[in-house]
């Protein structure tokens, strides 16, 4: 379809050349990445596809489809260019990035068009990041390609994420998620038993995590890491955190607490998925929730209800928000007989508590960033 809408946007290109990244859910292990720790993510069949063709004015020019908004640049302000708080950004953050790292930056336009919902929960940040630095040039290795989309994100556009979300748009597998370590980046592949499916249903609640208690979190984790004399959360354990932080405070005892138990959690659920038992890991996902609502205090009244009425739903395995909080998805794992039940029954409760139809997507594990063969 790009390909079609190109040339009513850029008249005056030629053929594009295109590339995908996928969104991912997060099966759990949830606020670990930027405190060094476990994710067990998978990339899903929802992606961001940017589509470029040269052109020859000296200008980088980006419009969005979903947003229906464009910007562009001279090339030769791209280097000093400086974050104005909009989508934008991230196109030349990314030029930005790779013409510091010393690549030739040259006149393109860029249309993007992504299926990956914003503020979902569902890392449209990321795949956008990744694809785009595909498609400006940027490093083919899968590793390489994350980080440099990370650094982009925390460095020019402001967000302190970890690196788990760049990582799995760029290195998903085919019909697995992944264990990754985010202090060494080393990871496995993790063969996710197939009796059931994991269903996203998005909130329709919008979050701006650099506008919102995300970056506290990573201030007090950062806090709580200082005061136990360790360099991150991915060293703690309870019995020190109960000794040290209860006397000095009770809230970064809270987040640290959530940290350590949730990369317990990580592992505990990669041994389930190799053994095929689908209770236990549902059983940690709802755990997972509840730690993320209880002591790390980023879920809301629209995610308690969504994971309380999935869990109420026969065949129904586990439960919980997902992402950076406040809004956006919650994953479940569910029986596949029981998905049509679920859909019906959590889209009408819903409308009931908030009158809002919330977005449903059965999500399947899929391949990393790549280009698109037309």
């Amino acid at each position: 379809m790009l390909q079609l809408v190109f040339p009513s946007i850029y008249p005056e290109s030629g053929v594009p050349r295109m590339w995908r990244a996928p969104g991912r859910v997060n099966l759990i292990g949830e606020h670990t990445d930027y405190n060094q720790g476990l994710v067990l993510p998978m990339a899903i069949d929802l992606d961001c596809i940017v589509a470029a063709a040269s052109s020859e004015d000296g200008r980088m020019r980006a419009h969005s489809i979903q947003l229906g908004a464009g910007a562009e640049w001279r090339i030769e302000e791209i280097e000093s260019a400086v974050p104005t708080g909009v989508w934008s950004d991230r196109v030349v953050g990314i030029a930005r990035e790779l013409a510091r790292r010393g690549a030739s930056i040259t006149g393109q336009n860029i249309l993007i068009d992504s299926q990956v919902p914003m503020g979902g929960g569902l890392s449209s940040s990321a795949a956008l990041g990744v694809s785009l630095a595909l498609a400006l040039g940027g490093p083919r290795d899968p590793r390489e390609l994350a980080e440099l989309a990370w650094r982009v994100e925390n460095d020019f556009v402001g967000v302190p994420c970890g690196i788990m979300d760049q990582f799995i748009s760029a290195n998903g597998q085919e019909g697995s998620a992944i264990l990754l370590d985010c202090r060494t980046l080393q990871w496995r592949a993790v063969k996710l038993p197939e009796d059931f499916a994991i269903v996203t249903v998005n909130s329709m609640v919008a979050r701006e995590l650099s506008q919102s208690a995300y970056r506290t979190r990573v201030e007090e984790c950062a806090r709580a890491a200082r005061d136990l004399g360790i360099a991150s959360l991915r060293d703690a354990d309870l019995d020190t955190i109960d000794s040290a932080l209860a006397r000095s405070d009770g809230i970064l005892r809270k987040r640290a607490r959530h940290v350590v138990t949730e990369n317990a959690r990580v592992e505990a659920f990669a041994g389930a998925a190799g053994r095929g038992d689908v209770h236990e890991m549902g059983r940690l996902v709802t755990e997972s929730h509840r730690s993320l609502r209880d002591d790390y205090e980023v879920s809301c009244a629209e995610l308690d209800f969504l994971v309380d009425s999935a869990l109420a739903v026969p065949g129904v395995f586990g439960a919980r928000m997902m992402g950076g909080g406040f809004g956006g998805c919650i994953v479940t794992l569910v029986r596949r007989g029981a998905v049509a039940r679920l859909s019906s029954v959590i889209s009408s409760e819903y409308r009931r508590f908030r009158e809002i139809t919330p977005e449903i997507h059965v999500c399947r594990a899929s391949a990393g960033a790549s280009a698109v063969t037309l």
